[in-house]
């Protein structure tokens, strides 16, 4: 892709020569649900810092196993209830049959919570393969077909630039994207990645199969490398040994891993941003600096009328 390739957005040249879209990125973000009293403090502190920031939806995720499924559900309706922001709740096809999951389903569309991200879900603690569960949904497909003769939710789907784990090869992963899109899922999230030219190449792949819905692509911002690298091989994406050289030494040096976590993050976005990617999934990890700090960088700033609601509230 090249600056020339862009569509539908006003550009202006940078002093280097290259070209700036003017126009403000769309962006959203994904929380987890809080275990225990300190880390609900830390998320919710996290979504009034966001929440100003105007994102598009925010999602909630759903643990391994279908193990968070009351606390998500609990979130979400917390979100719903008490901040302006629109809430996305995963579900998943892990640890419950299809009654209940469109009892879950249902109850949300009743509560107002139009948007789910449809997934498979991960094994259950324990387990080392996905079994479907007797009576459930048994892919992501199955599931999202299911959401869909229960109300006419907004369905995101996961898509995984350098392909999924389990998947048989590059081709099944896209044939599956694609049945997840034709079972009625509007829009596709990505696995967070690092190099972008990744998500340059399966985009092209993405269109040439005739795919024509939205790709969001999925930015984690790293604020723990170590963590990062251990679970990135759990999920099949690439830490490439430039970002590994960007940290090397600051395992004990916070700060500065902070500023260089800031740096490399908003690096990858304005790059995206210069090749015609418009909207943004933050993985925040319920911490709010880095994201902020990102998004600032890409000209997404507070709402005015938003900022001084709440000082009023508080005052």
């Amino acid at each position: 892709m090249s600056a020339e390739s862009m569509t539908g957005i006003v550009s202006s040249v940078r002093e280097d020569g290259t070209v700036a879209p003017s126009r403000r990125p769309t962006v959203s973000f994904e929380f987890f649900p809080p275990q225990s009293e300190k880390m609900e403090q830390q998320l919710w502190a996290s979504i009034q810092r966001l929440a100003p920031l105007r994102p598009a939806y925010v999602s909630v995720t759903y643990g391994a196993g279908g193990g968070t499924r009351a606390r998500t559900h609990a979130t979400v309706q917390r979100i719903r209830d008490e901040t302006e922001l629109e809430p996305a709740a995963h579900l998943t096809c892990v640890g419950a049959t299809r009654d209940e999951v469109d009892a879950v389903a249902r109850s949300y569309w009743q509560a107002g919570i139009t948007q789910i991200v449809a997934l498979r879900g991960d094994p259950p603690a324990g387990s080392d393969h996905y079994t479907p569960h007797p009576g459930g949904y048994a892919f992501a497909a199955d599931l999202i077909a299911g959401l869909k003769r229960v109300a006419d939710f907004r369905i995101f789907a996961a898509a995984y630039p350098e392909v999924h784990p389990e998947a048989a090869s590059a081709e099944a992963d896209l044939d599956n994207l694609k049945r997840k899109l034709d079972a009625g899922a509007s829009t596709a999230i990505t696995q967070y990645f690092f190099d972008n030219a990744c998500f340059y190449r399966f985009l092209d792949r993405v269109r040439q199969a005739g795919i024509t819905a939205p790709v969001i692509p999925g930015i984690l911002p790293v604020t723990n490398f170590a963590t990062v690298k251990r679970f990135s091989e759990a999920c099949g994406a690439t830490v490439p040994d430039w970002l590994a050289a960007r940290f090397e030494g600051l395992d004990d040096d916070p700060e500065t891993r902070k500023l260089v976590a800031a740096s490399v993050a908003i690096e990858q976005c304005q790059d995206l941003c210069d090749n015609d990617v418009e909207e943004f999934h933050f993985y925040t990890l319920n911490r709010a600096e880095l994201t902020y700090a990102i998004c600032h960088s890409l000209g997404i700033r507070p709402d005015p009328v938003a900022v001084a609601a709440d000082k009023a509230v508080s005052q």
